[in-house]
């Protein structure tokens, strides 16, 4: 309203399309844009009226961006355009329109060519300046967004300009315009929000407090400038000023769901893990719909290993979004780690062919099969999984499985038929070397490993393979030790790399012990213990690690201490093709115990 009484010209378009639309309906017209809708393919040529004023394109132009024909608005603008070429607004509405296209040079110089029919056009310049923000041209912006004097045309042209600055790290003119807006607005919070963070992009910071200040004194109910006050102190790096604030947010407002959620965030990001689930428990406890709370308690439970209590959160963030296929994976994945097995299978079954994690929930379920024995049946699900998603490292499983479950043969024609398409795959004569394993041909074995060691010096699983198998058999003791430490430096997280590591020293202490040399034996030990309880660190708790932990206690004369760790190798539920002899030790020192 306000710019058409100002701009006459604007003002008579106006009027005229008015007087098109009343000339229509009077003349009892049902032709589209105002009557039945056409059909698509005839919408373009039979809206084409080169006769019909320019108005009347325009109001074509806007029916066809209500119904998301962006193309044929455009060309209807530039119709428009065509029968009126001296129209400010109808060279705004052609920018606009090809901006939205994505054709930001075009719009740029319609949109200067508006400017220049109708300089005092606020809109207009508006729109350029925010082109300029687009184009990261500060001058341009403000030669535009300034009047002759230098001075803001308002404060709508002011906060954008400001912008602008403040996207190009320009501070002290960003300031200017800030201390011009603050001049006309003084009690404004956005104001002193804005004059706070030029005052922070120049590095002075106790200034940015000082204006952030006065404003929460101004009105201290204004969340906006609390959460100003935070984000300022997080930017210079100081995490526990953010967390103050959080904090003075709650005892203003205690149970503030935003600053509890803010305050959670910069508790994780300063490690502060405790202080961060009791934030987090809080929220779930005053808002128990806010299920993105409580998936992130269950994430942290699961990184603590609390496993029942991450699945009792994940299954009630399951239960109201079942669709959310990635939740229902980490559930399967919580419940197998608390050992609760047969509902683990049940929660990857849940998961649909149709998801990106149907191949790993097949994954888990053979793992689960192959833990129990159960071969054939891991088997069908790995070729599941594999259809679905395929990968070298599903067939090299399906492989595996295949010889475990009692196909030794076929197991090694197919892994023989892919190393004769890819001879120089390590993986491959890797995996071999763990079907002939598998067979209990140790000697053929231990060959496929060392060819894979000729070829990739760093496959650290081949060395450890080797290792591990020697200190099994408490042979070759220092290459083996040797083999190891290089497939620790290659991966040093990787714990079963570790626990083969304390396998060796303790097969070092063996020996000794039942030679009466206890000091020397007691030195492995004490080796061994410390990769042994690093390994079960880094696996998450693993039932081989715990029976070696139990084994090494166990030469150390500390029985309780081995009873615990056999049975908590128990819990972890053992995969006794690995460890036949854990129920017997188990036993035994129960009965020792009692």
């Amino acid at each position: 309203m306000v710019d058409s009484m100002r701009n006459p010209r604007c003002l008579r378009f106006l009027e005229l399309a008015v007087a098109a639309v009343a000339c229509l309906v009077l003349a009892g017209c049902a032709m589209w844009p105002f009557g039945n809708e056409p059909r698509a393919q005839d919408t373009a040529d039979e809206v084409v009226r080169p006769d019909a004023p320019p108005e009347y394109d325009l109001l074509v132009a806007q029916e066809f961006e209500q119904r998301g024909q962006p193309l044929d608005a455009l060309a209807a603008y530039e119709r428009a355009l065509e029968k009126d070429p001296d129209s400010a607004f109808l060279e705004r509405k052609l920018a606009q329109a090809l901006v939205r296209q994505n054709r930001l040079i075009d719009g740029l110089r319609h949109a200067e060519r508006a400017h220049e029919l109708d300089p005092d056009d606020m809109p207009t310049r508006l729109f350029l300046g925010q082109l300029y923000r687009l184009q990261r041209s500060p001058a341009d912006a403000a030669r535009v967004l300034l009047d002759d004097t230098g001075q803001p045309l308002g404060p709508s042209a002011a906060y954008l300009l400001y912008e602008i600055y403040m996207d190009s790290s320009r501070g002290e003119e960003a300031l200017g315009i800030a201390e011009w807006v603050a001049d006309r607005e003084p009690e404004s919070a956005r104001t002193k929000i804005a004059l706070a963070a030029a005052y922070d992009v120049m590095g002075r910071s106790e200034d940015s407090e000082r204006v952030l200040r006065e404003a929460i004194e101004m009105d201290p109910s204004d969340m906006s400038v609390y959460v100003a006050l935070a984000r300022s102190r997080r930017e210079r790096g100081d995490a526990q000023g953010e967390m103050d604030v959080y904090r003075e947010i709650l005892d203003r407002e205690p149970g503030h769901h935003a600053a509890l959620l803010s305050l959670s965030d910069a508790q994780l990001k300063a490690d502060d893990r405790e202080g961060a689930i009791a934030t987090l428990e809080e929220i779930e406890r005053l808002y128990p719909d806010d299920l993105r709370s409580i998936v992130r308690l269950a994430f942290l439970n699961y990184e603590d290993r609390d496993y029942e209590v991450a699945a009792q959160r994940f299954e009630r963030v399951v239960s109201q979004t079942p669709e959310e296929t990635e939740l229902v994976f980490f559930l399967g994945i919580a419940q197998r780690k608390s050992g609760q097995s047969d509902l683990a299978r049940l929660t990857f079954e849940r998961i649909p062919a149709e998801s990106e994690n149907y191949a790993d929930a097949r994954t888990q379920i053979a793992a689960l099969y192959e833990r129990e024995g159960k071969f054939a049946e891991a088997l069908a699900e790995i070729e599941k999984a594999n259809a679905a998603s395929p990968s070298q490292e599903l067939m090299l499983y399906s492989a595996t499985l295949r010889a475990k479950s009692g196909d030794f043969d076929g197991a090694v024609e197919r892994l023989q038929r892919m190393l004769a398409a890819n001879p120089e795959d390590d993986e491959l004569l890797y995996n071999l070397g763990v079907v002939y394993g598998e067979a209990d041909r140790i000697d053929e074995s231990i060959g496929f490993m060392q060819q894979a060691i000729e070829i990739n010096p760093e496959n650290a699983n081949a060395l450890n393979y080797i290792g591990y198998t020697w200190a099994e058999q408490g042979i070759h003791l220092d290459e083996a030790e040797s083999l190891i430490a290089r497939a620790l430096h290659l991966r040093p997280e990787d714990g079963y790399i570790a626990d083969s590591m304390g396998w060796v020293y303790y097969m070092r202490a063996r020996p000794l012990v039942e030679d009466g040399q206890s000091v020397e034996a007691k030195q492995y030990l004490e080796q061994a213990l410390e990769q042994l309880e690093r390994a079960a660190d880094l696996t998450g708790g693993d039932p081989v690690v715990s029976e070696h932990i139990g084994d090494t206690y166990l030469l150390l004369d500390d029985k309780q201490r081995a009873l615990d760790r056999f049975e908590e190798a128990l819990r972890l539920e053992p995969r006794f093709g690995e460890q036949p002899d854990l129920l017997r030790k188990l036993e035994d020192l129960r009965r020792e115990l009692q």
